[in-house]
């Protein structure tokens, strides 16, 4: 077995190796500590960003490829969100969905004031149908109807999102409704929000609804039935590279807008909360930031390193890495990339072709970014 053959083999010194032109996280990433009672809380701090403004009453610029706050401002205010409520209603219907997309026999009760899809008594739709209603055109009665298929009752659903948050990070948040109609014991921060969304795009069934302009719904009954959503994210023909995600308004929380922008392999979250001018904002804070931040490879599979191989038919083996890894990183740091070798001093044969040994790893100063097992080629 190969941990029998390497067992006895000491490994080799760290070779270090400098990587120029990578970088990645800032060993100035601003995170404090707040302390509640015997619960320590981690939240991220404001950053201020020369020539960058915004209307808001509070924002922020979010990388979620490396949890960076590139720039925001009361970030950790805890606010009124509306609408922007329904992400977190579409990530636990979505993921409820993926072993059980249940068909939802519409009711009275699922009724609801403010922005709907106008659903109707009697019709029947799949839960993931109802997300696409929610997502698209903010219907309060799918979130409704959502809330009491998955949870049973508002109460009990308002449980599965608020530990949900908890599963996520949000540390200031607190859900009431699924829908996001005012409550005073209902609200988020532009951080909190920022973190849920970069968690809900990672999932590709809600990432998929979000960045249509339009939107076919398909009913179960009446089985002809069908409608098509026109998104009011307006940011998606806006913005450069927007993919998403959600707005909201109610007259306590004003406007309300998450979005998400992908340009050259780096993803950026924007929220803004309180905003009367959210959409130019949005497309001004990504213009500023995404010029500060980069995606790098680190490895690819063209890298080699060559071992001793004791007692085969050839005197080295080959190594490289398993896959292909990338950072992003801030500009000031794409000078600071270090590499670290972890390999055998020598491979006793027979050296299987996909094994693993060894490993790199990937520094920033002190902090390690990213590793890879190394595999033998040949």
């Amino acid at each position: 077995m190969f941990i029998k053959r390497v067992a006895a083999v000491i490994f080799a010194g760290i070779l270090i190796f400098g990587f120029s032109g990578c970088a990645v996280k800032n060993e100035t990433t601003v995170y404090s500590e707040e302390h509640t009672g015997s619960v320590t809380v981690q939240t991220a701090e404001d950053v201020s960003l020369d020539g960058a403004s915004d209307s808001a009453l509070a924002a922020i610029v979010y990388c979620a490829d490396n949890d960076e706050v590139l720039y925001g401002h009361n970030i950790n205010d805890k606010r009124a969100i509306a609408s922007i409520t329904k992400i977190m209603t579409a990530v636990v219907a979505l993921e409820y969905a993926s072993s059980l997309d249940k068909e939802v026999k519409i009711t009275p009760e699922m009724y609801a004031e403010g922005s709907s899809m106008y659903l109707k008594e009697g019709e029947i739709i799949r839960l993931s149908e109802l997300v696409k209603g929610m997502m698209a055109v903010s219907g309060n009665d799918a979130a409704n109807a959502v809330a009491l298929t998955v949870g049973g009752s508002d109460e009990k659903f308002a449980d599965m999102m608020n530990e949900k948050a908890k599963q996520i990070g949000m540390k200031n948040t607190h859900f009431v409704t699924p829908s996001g109609l005012d409550s005073e014991q209902h609200y988020s921060t532009a951080y909190d929000m920022a973190l849920l969304c970069a968690y809900a795009m990672e999932n590709d069934s809600f990432k998929d609804i979000v960045s249509q302009k339009n939107i076919q719904v398909s009913y179960v009954d009446p089985e002809s039935k069908t409608q098509t959503l026109t998104n009011h994210n307006r940011l998606l023909s806006l913005c450069e590279g927007c993919i998403g995600i959600k707005t909201g308004f109610t007259k306590k929380a004003g406007r309300t807008l998450c979005s998400c922008t992908e340009r050259d392999g780096v993803r950026l979250i924007v929220v803004t909360l309180n905003d009367g001018n959210d959409w130019n904002d949005h497309c001004n804070l990504y213009d500023k930031c995404f010029p500060l931040v980069k995606c790098v490879k680190l490895a690819d599979q063209n890298k080699t390193i060559e071992l001793p191989l004791v007692g085969g038919n050839s005197d080295s083996i080959t190594l490289s890495p398993e896959r292909e890894i990338s950072a992003v990183l801030k500009n000031e740091d794409s000078e600071k990339v270090s590499e670290k070798l972890y390999a055998p001093r020598f491979i006793y044969a027979p050296a299987e072709k996909g094994e693993y040994v060894g490993r790199i790893e990937y520094y920033v100063g002190d902090r390690m970014i990213s590793t890879v097992r190394l595999r033998i080629d040949e």
